[in-house]
């Protein structure tokens, strides 16, 4: 019975033993891992995009090991010096291989043109520009006003969206976002659009038969709107107010008619010429003589009999 007990206690030694053992492992694993880091590349001015990588650009710091980003480079040597960069980066901002084009890219802007994708620039003023506020990065669908070709059913002028949902890669000469108000060109003359090949002949042929016109759109709005044009008759056949909504507000549901009252017109009151004979005045009548009475401290009038 001794042994039976000494052996239960044993056992039960040994098991808590193993259960503390494995919990102070845990432990110092996951600590170890809290506290490891990794050293990262990061900018140490800001990299407009385009540009070329030097050595003065880059600074290394270290990132916790759980929040290091992924593909990030650990190291400055001749692999990252002289890649060219394709989104701007921000001082302290990690070097990844996502903000970096691939090896033996060109500086400029065909390092930003995506693969199967082409960038053609178009003549633009300030009002087809949308005023100045085209920059690069804006999404815009394009417009144009064109004459029909003879022979269809309706030869008048006509304005269609032919294009949709561009990215703009560069105004003017410009493949970067302006720092300030003031580095914005007003007097931008040209804007390179990135486009498919079949766009790019679309482009081509619409900005020799007929005027270009860019409308700028919301970059969270990449709906495909289908529209039949306009032409002079349906252009005077009006238009119902909608209702505006929100700024900055995405949604996929379309505008919204505002709501039609019908306009009351209020009747005009009926008068009603009526002749009635003027009433005949009656004189005022005497007024009654009255005398007044005194009962001990009491004054009283009455009327006097007439």
């Amino acid at each position: 019975m001794r042994n039976k007990r000494l052996i239960i206690a044993l056992l039960a030694a040994i098991t808590f033993g193993l259960i503390a053992a494995v919990s102070v492992k845990q432990y110092l694993l996951s600590a170890q891992a809290f506290n490891r880091v990794n050293e990262v590349v990061v900018a140490k001015v800001e990299i407009p995009v385009g540009s070329r990588i030097i050595p003065e650009q880059l600074v290394i710091a270290q990132f916790p090991a759980d929040v290091t980003p992924e593909g990030a480079i650990s190291r400055i040597d001749e692999n990252l010096i002289g890649r060219v960069v394709v989104t701007a980066i921000s001082p302290r901002d990690p070097i990844t291989e996502s903000k970096l084009a691939p090896v033996g890219s060109l500086g400029g802007l065909s390092s930003v043109i995506p693969e199967g994708y082409r960038a053609m620039t178009v003549k633009v003023d300030d009002v087809v520009g949308v005023s100045g506020f085209i920059m690069p990065g804006t999404l815009v669908d394009i417009v144009v006003v064109i004459q029909p070709p003879k022979g269809s059913a309706n030869e008048e002028m006509i304005s269609k969206i032919v294009l949709q949902n561009i990215k703009v890669l560069a105004n003017g000469q410009n493949i970067d976002k302006p720092k300030n108000d003031r580095e914005v060109e007003r007097s931008v003359r040209a804007v390179t659009l990135q486009v498919t090949p079949e766009q790019a002949e679309k482009l081509a042929l619409a900005s020799s038969e007929g005027k270009l016109q860019l409308v700028m759109r919301n970059s969270v709005d990449q709906a495909d709107e289908q529209t039949s044009g306009a032409n002079k008759r349906s252009l005077l056949n009006g238009e119902r107010a909608m209702i505006v909504p929100e700024p900055g507000v995405g949604t996929s549901a379309a505008p919204k008619a505002a709501p039609t009252s019908p306009r009351r017109i209020a009747p005009r009151p009926v008068v009603k010429e009526t002749t009635t004979a003027p009433k005949a005045t009656q004189p005022p009548q005497a007024p009654r003589p009255t005398i007044e009475v005194i009962k001990g401290g009491k004054k009283e009038i009455q009327d006097f009999p007439s």
